[in-house]
């Protein structure tokens, strides 16, 4: 199983875990991310992208590729997700690069035509 594979299968594990156990706190929490990306003044590839910039500043692996796949999913190009993520690089200096490293690598299994 890759990184990837093993990041998306602990993920749907604790979210079917949570929902499971009734966690008031994780329904909140799914409840503010709903809110958070409807569309609005922003469209939701915006708010997206946002949240690549953020997840590579950070250096959260599985928001990264949530979000890049999210972002992909709402019609963002792999130049704009790129984009996004050079703004974190700029952001977050040396330490981001090491984020951007896995990013690019989420990036190729989305965007794998274009990044050849």
């Amino acid at each position: 199983m890759t990184k990837l594979e093993e990041i998306s299968r602990t993920r749907k594990h604790a979210h079917t875990k949570l929902r499971a156990l009734g966690s008031k706190v994780y329904d909140a929490f799914l409840a503010m991310e709903a809110a958070a990306f409807t569309e609005g003044a922003l469209a939701k590839k915006t708010k997206e992208l946002i949240a690549v910039g953020i997840s590579v500043r950070i250096d959260c692996e599985s928001c990264m590729q949530w979000h890049i796949e999210q972002a992909a999913a709402a019609g963002a190009t792999m130049r704009e997700v790129l984009e996004a993520v050079e703004v974190a690089i700029e952001m977050g200096g040396g330490p981001a690069t090491v984020s951007a490293r896995f990013a690019l690598e989420v990036m190729e299994g989305v965007f794998a035509s274009e990044m050849r």
